[in-house]
């Protein structure tokens, strides 16, 4: 048995892991205008960050067409898959999870099934690099898939945004929302679990770094965690130190988020994954 995991580039997980795993990474796209770049691929996170805000149009993001996945899938086969599993994005998010079903029903060369990580960024990561691990140690679909739907129930993503502006030019949020957030300094306040999305408001960083400490304890006992931002490194290795007593023993991921999510949340984002233990 050859179960081999595919995911796409919003899973945030690193180069080296990626590469160890042999996990196959399909890149979303960013959208400038009348040019397409493939995400982590034509535009680094750096590059991406740096430009956002003078990106002119706003940028907007997309999946590939099903069959860019076939041909993925396919590929797979012709190396000796014997079965793909397909990791995504929370369908709520994004519409790549039902284009890469398209492209299952149309591949024959081997099997794939298509499973919704029902959270994004690590949270999704977490479950591609489980997923990973247990297949190359032996373990069938069935028991890979069920391992994930137990992850899935103690993982959380929480994350601090800076500003509304890149959420009000995305068109993921009125108007008015956005302005009056501005005028009263609010923060929002991202929370994802079992494929549900929502958010508290919080009128100042300092109140919203609060409340990223707060959430944290009330996940633990930890078992993995990893803390996530969007060209706010400094203020990442500062947060995770002062959260250091709430986490598992070693090394812990301190990743830049995807020029996916980046182009919807902006800048200035500071927050975690964490998966609670059994």
């Amino acid at each position: 048995m050859n179960i081999r995991i595919v995911t796409d580039s919003t899973c945030d997980l690193p180069p080296e892991l990626i590469e160890i795993f042999g996990i196959t990474v399909v890149p979303m796209y960013i959208n400038v205008g009348e040019k397409a770049y493939r995400d982590t691929v034509d535009l680094s996170r750096k590059e991406f960050y740096e430009r956002l805000p003078d990106f002119r149009p706003t940028p907007t993001t997309a999946a590939p067409g099903p069959e860019v996945f076939r041909q993925v899938y396919e590929r797979l086969a012709a190396e000796g898959a014997t079965q793909v599993l397909s990791i995504h994005i929370s369908v709520r998010l994004s519409a790549v999870m039902n284009i890469a079903t398209q492209a299952a029903r149309e591949t024959t060369a081997v099997p794939v099934t298509v499973f919704d990580s029902r959270q994004l960024s690590l949270g999704t990561g977490f479950q591609v690099l489980a997923a990973a691990q247990a297949a190359s140690e032996g373990c069938g679909l069935d028991e890979i898939l069920a391992m994930l739907q137990d992850q899935i129930r103690r993982t959380r993503v929480f994350a601090a945004l800076d500003t509304l502006e890149f959420l009000r030019r995305s068109g993921r949020m009125s108007f008015a929302l956005s302005f009056i957030g501005s005028l009263l300094h609010i923060k929002p306040f991202l929370k994802m679990y079992d494929g549900n999305p929502n958010a508290e408001r919080i009128r100042t960083r300092q109140r919203a770094m609060k409340r990223l400490v707060e959430l944290l304890g009330e996940a633990a006992p930890i078992e993995k965690v990893a803390l996530l931002h969007s060209r706010a490194a400094d203020r990442a290795e500062a947060l995770l130190e002062q959260v250091r007593h709430l986490l598992p023993a070693g090394e812990i991921l301190v990743e830049e988020i995807n020029p996916t999510l980046g182009a919807h949340i902006g800048p200035g984002v500071l927050g975690y994954v964490c998966i609670s233990r059994k």
